[in-house]
């Protein structure tokens, strides 16, 4: 930032109560403890009800007068609140709708009308399988499942609305690992590296959709949190010089893994750590639409650039780690 932030500055987090929202609060709190934050859920799956000292409070997004109260007085709001991931997209598609992209336009909206900074993630999932690398937020938007399109909805929302209102930033994410704690209690999610690590403490095989080539990107939770606290940081800059308009970056790594590969690290670390080594089988792939790709660079130099932002953790690393904590 470019002078020290304000003591007055309000920041809300809409789906504070899950995976990466409730590490961002904590993150927050830690970064600025005189901000003051806001933390808001409706529990559809998260159901950590206090942060620090934060309290996180009912409230569903799609419910625009609510929405209203809860956020009034934010300066910025950081909009984590989703149905995420394209099986739970896949299983209600009007409940992803309503929530992805209701719900963002109304937490849109409501930033149009204060002036209120905002950031949004709406994931790598847009551009479908990409033609060239490294992929940057620039690449053709071509989703190939209901979860992609949502959040493309929601990109391009966002744009519109921030348009001579308010500062946006939008992060175009890569896949998430790793766990973070709050008050003693574990927070995971079942993404693909904490799937097998999983699997590697249950003693069961390994199970990698076929054809195994394809590659991801990978970014721990914790970076990813802190890659939202550097854009309150700007956006309060940006808010402050009444800047509007949408920037966007990409939150990635430089661990672009094959999934077969992937699950050969956690086969390994688990043989060094545990003293036993799990199978690793191929199954069918129930997944028509996957992005196949067999490279996954990322080129993340805007928000090292514009953020001050840079991935710290490890693939490997973390599999050490949850596999020693177990």
């Amino acid at each position: 930032m470019t002078e020290s932030p304000s003591s007055n500055t309000h920041v809300a987090v809409t789906g504070a109560a899950g995976y990466i929202g409730s590490r961002v609060v904590a993150q927050l709190q830690a970064a600025h403890p005189d901000w003051e934050v806001t933390a808001l859920d409706n529990f559809y799956l998260g159901d950590i009800r206090a942060i620090g000292d934060v309290p996180v409070e009912h409230v569903d997004i799609r419910n625009r007068d609510r929405l209203a109260d809860a956020l009034d007085g934010a300066d910025v709001v950081l909009h984590l609140a989703a149905i995420s991931g394209v099986d739970d997209c896949d299983e209600d598609a009007d409940l992803a709708y309503d929530v992805n992209v209701v719900g963002t336009n109304n937490v849109a909206w409501h930033c149009r009308q204060t002036g209120a900074g905002l950031t949004f993630p709406f994931s790598m999932a847009v551009v479908g399988d990409p033609q060239s690398f490294p992929i940057t937020v620039d690449h053709p938007r071509d989703p190939l499942n209901w979860y992609g399109r949502t959040k493309l909805l929601g990109e391009h929302a966002i744009e519109d609305f921030a348009d001579g209102a308010f500062p946006a930033h939008q992060f175009m994410i890569a896949n998430l690992y790793g766990s973070h704690e709050l008050n003693g209690r574990r927070v995971s999610k079942g993404t693909v590296i904490n799937f097998f690590v999983d699997r590697a403490l249950a003693g069961e095989p390994l199970t990698v959709y076929e054809p195994g080539t394809q590659s991801r990107n990978f970014v721990h939770v914790r970076d990813v949190a802190d890659a939202f606290v550097k854009s309150a940081e700007r956006l309060v800059d940006q808010t402050a010089a009444g800047e509007t308009g949408t920037e966007k970056f990409e939150i990635a790594s430089d661990e672009d893994h094959s999934v077969m590969a992937v699950a050969e690290t956690v086969q390994a670390v688990a043989a060094d750590i545990l003293g036993r080594e799990p199978a690793v089988e191929l199954v069918e792939n129930p997944r028509a639409a996957e992005t196949l790709v067999d490279e996954f660079g990322v080129d993340t130099s805007r928000a090292a650039e514009k953020l001050g932002w840079e991935p710290r953790e490890s693939v490997e690393q973390t599999v050490r780690e949850l596999l020693s904590d177990a």
